[in-house]
């Protein structure tokens, strides 16, 4: 666990709405990710950081914890909890495993929930626009099948723990405080094992993996999570399994930026084009679409095309593609074309002012800095 302060880790304030913090991570998920940075240990550990910190952020009752205890307060906080981009409900009860370090004890006896668990799952861009389905393979620990669990050799529930006759905890008096403390025999199950099972040498759990298919809804961006319940790691005999939360990571597109719903790109104008006119074809996630480009177009003028971005994760149609003109200087000129843009340029000087209305204008003003500066 990084020992930074995650708000600084992800550049926000302390007071950062949800949104600013998913958009903040959004943007070193970006700038980081490990397919634009290939080989780069230090952009990988930023990438790797910048999760963990989101991870704590995104969910309101860890960062609570995290607000009024730093660091300390999330080591008993180990379970991943439901945030604002989860598609699901439902969080750990964080507090007790927190205040049972605090005080040195544990409040909750008996059958222990088995571990939320978290993978981060690599799509395209193109599988976010369209849904997609994925195979993941995930390990984790399952209850051993020759012990059913139990970690006793011939099956069937351990003995009682005669340290805290099944309770898991134990009580110590301290002054004029009784305080109780999990168990240090049984450490808080309750019972013992005294014939371990030889498979799983008592543990009642073996090392595994379990592959399962994820359905990804159209529309999640970087941050957003799935959430399957009961899919973590099995509980003690009894007890229910932890969950597995799926955070989404999504690759940067060679074309194609984003930002929420609004896809962006660049696209090269051809000279002529640019100042006569003319259509292009624009590349989007479903096809191509036509672009009319208007005569006298300029580098940085951007065009919306309305409903080309990505859909919305919860209804609602979809974004717009916003795309920013670039005029194309042609280059490699054969002497018949240099000759002839000479001369297209000697017929615009005796009236630039009406055909490069931004140069003459820049030129006006350039004039006037000059004359104001050889005058002072």
């Amino acid at each position: 666990m990084s020992q930074r302060d995650y708000y600084e880790v992800l550049g926000v304030s302390r007071d950062a709405s949800d949104e600013d913090i998913k958009k903040a991570y959004r943007r070193m998920a970006m700038k980081y990710h490990p397919d634009r940075n290939p080989g780069d240990e230090e952009a990988a550990d930023k990438f790797k950081e910048a999760g963990e910190a989101y991870e704590v952020l995104s969910d309101p009752q860890k960062r609570q914890v995290y607000d009024r205890y730093g660091h300390d307060g999330l080591r008993g906080a180990a379970g991943g909890g439901a945030g604002a981009g989860d598609f699901g409900g439902g969080f750990s009860d964080i507090f007790g495993d927190m205040f049972s370090d605090i005080f040195g004890g544990g409040g909750r006896g008996g059958p222990r929930r088995g571990a939320d668990l978290r993978y981060e799952l690599d799509i395209t861009l193109e599988e976010a626009y369209a849904g997609s389905e994925h195979t993941i393979t995930i390990p984790r620990f399952d209850n051993c099948g020759s012990c059913k669990g139990t970690g006793n050799a011939k099956g069937g529930k351990p003995p009682t723990c005669p340290t805290c006759h099944g309770r898991g905890q134990v009580r110590i008096q301290q002054g004029f405080f009784t305080l109780a403390q999990t168990c240090p025999q049984c450490r808080g199950r309750g019972t013992v094992v005294t014939d371990p099972c030889s498979d799983c040498k008592g543990q009642g759990q073996i090392r595994s993996e379990q592959t399962l298919t994820v359905k990804v809804p159209a529309g999640v961006d970087v941050g957003d999570r799935i959430r399957r319940s009961g899919d973590g790691e099995p509980g003690d005999a009894g007890a229910p399994p932890g969950d597995l939360y799926i955070q989404i990571n999504v690759k940067p597109h060679d074309f194609f930026e984003r930002e929420g719903a609004d896809l962006f790109c660049t696209v090269p104008i051809g000279f002529v084009t640019a100042a006569l006119g003319g259509e292009l074809d624009v590349p989007t996630l479903d096809g191509k679409a036509k672009l009319k480009i208007p005569e006298g177009t300029q580098t940085n003028k951007t065009f919306r095309l309305r409903g080309k971005g990505m859909p919305s994760l919860r209804g609602g149609g979809h974004g717009d593609l916003l795309v920013t003109a670039m005029v194309e200087t042609p280059v490699k000129l054969t002497r018949k074309q240099r000759d002839l843009l000479r001369e297209f340029g000697e017929s615009l000087e005796d009236s630039s002012e009406r055909h490069n209305p931004k140069s003459s204008s820049w030129l006006d003003k350039a004039r006037r800095f000059i004359e104001d500066a050889i005058g002072g």
